[in-house]
């Protein structure tokens, strides 16, 4: 089995490391970070404590994690595989990147990479992630490392007492790979500026034709609200925090 996956634009996967931990608790230090995780990981101890947890499941098959680091080896994110399932040969994808690190692919790349790990070398067949509806950015992400839409999870998520939609996204491994973009590629931010450029008209329809509108399901009642902040691409929870997003083993 292979611990280290290299990507495009000089990026690679490898396991978690002491040398580089210091990116975790800058990561979660970030309150939409700060709120997905179970256990509080803002100091050098608890990003040990954390770290030690992902090797364990390494070790134990349930789950593994790895960081996205840059040439210099430089963590800037993480992407993991959880709740993996052996009999069915599933399991369930998770990401987020440092906010210096937005903007540059690193997530994309670093989704594409594991689905593609897991069919070869875990022997998985289906892979499953989710985001909130009212983050584009990792519907964009999912997307980009070849994870169809499959429907609406409703109000599966519940932060500060603001219940949240999930879209489903999942890639069998008989799906054709995801075109894989080099290094030049232009960040969604960089798209946004030239869109700006063209004038609204021109805008509006580049935009609807990369990113088709998706309709959700509106809910009403006092107990559940949307947020209309579009939030940074800190992209999909990650499940390894978030035992809630755990897919049900039958």
């Amino acid at each position: 089995m292979r611990d280290r996956l290299w990507l495009p634009a000089g990026l690679c996967l490898r396991p978690w490391a002491l040398s580089g931990i210091s990116a975790v608790p800058e990561a979660f230090a970030e309150p939409v970070m700060e709120r997905q995780a179970d256990t509080p990981v803002t100091t050098a101890a608890e990003a040990e404590q954390w770290l030690r947890r992902r090797r364990d499941q390494w070790h134990r098959g349930v789950a593994y994690g790895f960081a996205v680091a840059d040439g210099s080896d430089t963590a800037l994110g993480g992407v993991a595989v959880g709740g993996v399932n052996t009999q069915h040969g599933t399991g369930w994808v998770s990401y987020w990147t440092t906010a210096a690190a937005r903007g540059r692919g690193v997530a994309a790349h670093g989704c594409r990479a594991p689905a593609d790990w897991c069919f070869t070398d875990l022997g998985l067949f289906r892979l499953e992630l989710g985001h909130r509806t009212d983050n584009p950015a990792s519907c964009r992400v999912a997307r980009a490392a070849g994870f169809a839409p499959e429907g609406l999870q409703r109000q599966k998520l519940a932060y500060n007492g603001v219940r949240y939609d999930v879209e489903l996204h999942a890639r069998p491994a008989t799906d054709s790979p995801p075109e894989v973009v080099g290094p030049k590629r232009v960040s969604c931010h960089q798209q946004d500026r030239t869109n700006q450029e063209k004038g609204p008209d021109e805008a509006s329809r580049l935009s609807q034709s990369r990113y088709p509108t998706r309709h959700t399901r509106s809910i009403s009642g006092p107990s559940v609200t949307r947020s209309k902040d579009r939030e940074p691409a800190v992209l999909c929870p990650d499940l390894l925090l978030c035992p809630y997003l755990r897919p049900a083993r039958r």
